[in-house]
């Protein structure tokens, strides 16, 4: 037992961690919030408070071989909510200690070769940067002291351009620094130009230390497109692509096997907001018309307790199964938003597509069943 307590503790000693200090100034609360994640977006969102003293703070990342993103933000003084669009985002590399100095609106991030070289390149951009964020709460004020929405528009007008003008600087620093972590780190900031940056990037970045952003990035980005090539397939009139899923039981449930009668693609998550709001209209027209069509729940994003769990909560009685992503059925159908509802006819071809939870799908059912 004693060799076995030692192997455990050399084993949790290796653990790489990324320490974050800093001082920060203006900041009333003596609290900070942090949300830590993977920068593969894979796993959960770690939330903690940091105590600060004096303006001063320290965070323990452990983030081993994984780098994470760590959003700082104050905590509010009272009963304020906090305020999301003010925070600090630094990203930790394993092992390689940062501090922060500054505001939480106007920081500089320092500590390794990464930032060394982020904070030279943002030189580029840095003025329209300051200048957007400052537009952008004047713009916010002017909406809470009731100055009419024409008025703030016009106001903010030249914020686009400097957005475009902001994303074309990246983009140029990029194409001539393709070999470097900051570009990759650039390239997530780079709006519709992402595409066109993307595959610049070298070999030697694509196996650095932020290898695994790379590889998310570049899985993102795939998915991306085969979901575009996939929606230009989903159209009105052409044939439903056929897919066998599990449903609550664990058994094979396939499209094809529901062919004869029409059948409703009803593409949700327990997470989304507005496929909960619509389950009451959902359930009096599977009532209305379930001897003429059913409705096949493909749940999507959840873990499996959650989405049984919401079966049962909302009492939906029609068929279900869920997308586990083998095959990744929202993207052989192309899903840009939720909920999504499909209408397969009885000859398993698309006769309906209808994004969000729109009024328009009911009056299509009356129409259809009338």
């Amino acid at each position: 037992m004693m060799a076995g307590a030692a192997m455990l503790t050399a084993c949790q000693s290796t653990l790489q961690k990324t320490t974050i200090t800093g001082i920060l100034e203006g900041v009333e609360s003596d609290t900070l919030v942090t949300l830590i994640y993977p920068v593969t977006k894979e796993g959960r969102t770690v939330r903690d408070t940091i105590a600060l003293q004096n303006g001063k703070f320290t965070i323990e990342v452990t983030n081993d071989t994984i780098p994470s993103y760590v959003n700082i933000l104050p905590k509010p003084v009272g009963n304020k909510a906090v305020n999301m669009s003010e925070f600090i985002q630094i990203l930790a590399i394993p092992g390689q200690p940062l501090t922060v100095t500054g505001t939480i609106n106007n920081h500089q991030i320092t500590g390794n070769e990464f930032y060394t070289k982020y904070n030279e390149a943002q030189k580029e951009w840095k003025d329209l940067e300051d200048k957007i964020n400052q537009m952008s709460q004047i713009a916010v004020e002017m909406e809470q002291q009731g100055i009419p929405g024409d008025s703030v528009r016009k106001y903010y007008a030249p914020v686009r351009d400097m957005i475009a003008q902001t994303v074309d600087k990246r983009a140029e620093y990029i194409r001539q620094h393709p070999d470097e972590d900051v570009s990759l780190y650039l390239a997530t900031r780079t709006g519709n130009r992402f595409e066109e940056v993307f595959p610049l990037l070298t070999d030697k970045v694509k196996n650095g230390p932020l290898a695994a952003l790379y590889r998310t990035m570049d899985k993102g980005l795939k998915e991306q497109k085969a979901r575009e090539e996939a929606r230009a397939k989903i159209v009105e009139g052409a044939e439903a692509p056929d897919f066998t899923l599990k449903d609550l039981n664990g058994q094979d449930l396939a499209l094809s096997s529901l062919r004869g009668k029409y059948v409703v693609l009803d593409f949700w998550g327990s997470w989304c907001g507005w496929c909960i709001k619509g389950i009451p209209d959902m359930k009096k027209y599977y009532e209305k018309y379930k001897d003429r069509m059913e409705i096949l729940g493909i749940d999507c994003r959840d873990t499996e307790e959650k989405w049984k769990a919401a079966v049962e909560k909302y009492e939906l009685p029609w068929l279900h199964v869920r997308n586990e992503g083998n095959p990744d059925v929202s993207l052989l159908y192309g899903i840009q938003g939720y909920p999504t509802k499909i209408v397969v006819d009885p000859e398993g071809k698309i006769a309906k597509i209808v994004v969000g939870e729109d009024p328009a799908f009911y009056e299509y059912l009356d129409k259809l069943f009338k």
